[in-house]
């Protein structure tokens, strides 16, 4: 399986601020490489550098093995690119936006106008097609966004949190088209803030941090890495969180963390089912008020937090730089 994309030590500098610090990056074709990282990590400066909308100031950088400064000019037929804010015109109907762009793209007038009605009926946007955008939902604008960057049929996609602003609805529709795209063989580099989109899509994740991939592998591989088992309970009150803590002490094999409320414990294990029965038995000999209590592997949440010593995007409740 060839490479589609190829970063090797791109370095990008904003005056005395490096967003990018020697990043390496290689995605496969036919596979979703998912970018994660806290705000101003370099996650939209790596999409930039390899969409040709930005140069690098060191190192080499390739997309389906052409050149992201050289070979600029025609690169950009061959990619597609749907960024964090939709951008399309607010004054043209949705037909004439995805017309626009395959004109644009030098299909003729006829194949612009046929390939505007397909991707108007893939993205279930028939209805709206004649009305201008202005009178779009903010879903709506979403996936005339990313048709439009399908216009060109492109071999590589780059989505910059496409699903950023979406309701959960939208979003599980958006990762669904996500998923049939990528099953016809495009190569996809994801943005996310959402961890769950991560997991659900991406082959591999590079987690990013300071301008440089800090990690890189499977969900699972990269769950693997923070390690272990979580007992994680719910109890009736803080005194009986302290029961519980004492009572579940010789279970763990790293410090016991509570909540901001003193009410929910998470006690590293190993063991399985049977570290659980063992604390469910400790915890009802001390007759402490259980409400809730399960045996959890780490998510990439944890993940995330163990990796980059911050809160995801999610959690912040703030969008990626």
């Amino acid at each position: 399986m060839a490479d589609a994309i190829v970063a090797e030590g791109l370095v990008k500098r904003y005056g005395k601020v490096i967003a990018l610090d020697g990043l390496d990056l290689v995605v496969p074709e036919g596979t979703v490489m998912g970018l994660l990282g806290p705000n101003g990590a370099g996650k939209t400066t790596t999409v930039r550098v390899l969409t040709t909308l930005l140069e690098h100031d060191e190192g080499r950088a390739t997309v389906t093995g052409l050149d992201v400064v050289a070979d600029a000019g025609e690169l950009r037929r061959r990619i597609g690119l749907s960024g964090q804010y939709a951008a399309v015109d607010q004054d043209l109907t949705g037909f004439e936006n995805l017309d626009m762009v395959g004109r644009l793209y030098h299909l003729g007038r006829k194949r612009s106008r046929e390939r505007a009605r397909e991707l108007l009926e893939r993205f279930d946007l028939v209805e709206a097609a004649d009305r201008p955008v202005k009178g779009y939902s903010g879903g709506m604008r979403r996936r005339l966004d990313l048709a439009g960057a399908l216009v060109a049929s492109p071999r590589v996609l780059f989505l910059d949190e496409p699903t950023t602003g979406l309701d959960p609805r939208s979003r599980l529709g958006m990762w669904d088209v996500i998923a049939e795209l990528v099953a016809g063989g495009t190569t996809l580099l994801l943005t996310t803030q959402y961890l769950e989109e991560a997991d659900r899509l991406a082959d591999e994740i590079a987690v990013i941090d300071h301008g440089r991939v800090i990690a890189l592998g499977t969900a699972d591989k990269l769950k693997d890495q923070v390690g272990g088992e979580r007992l994680e309970l719910t109890v009736g009150s803080p005194q009986d969180a302290a029961t519980a803590r004492a009572a579940l002490a010789p279970l763990a094999i790293a410090e016991i963390s509570t909540d901001e409320r003193g009410q929910r414990l998470t006690v590293p294990v190993s063991g399985g089912a049977e570290v659980l029965v063992e604390g469910v038995r400790r915890l009802d000999a001390e007759s402490v008020k259980v409400l809730d209590i399960g045996l959890r592997r780490p998510t990439l949440d944890d993940v995330f937090l163990a990796l980059t010593g911050h809160a995801t995007e999610e959690k912040q409740g703030e969008q990626g730089a």
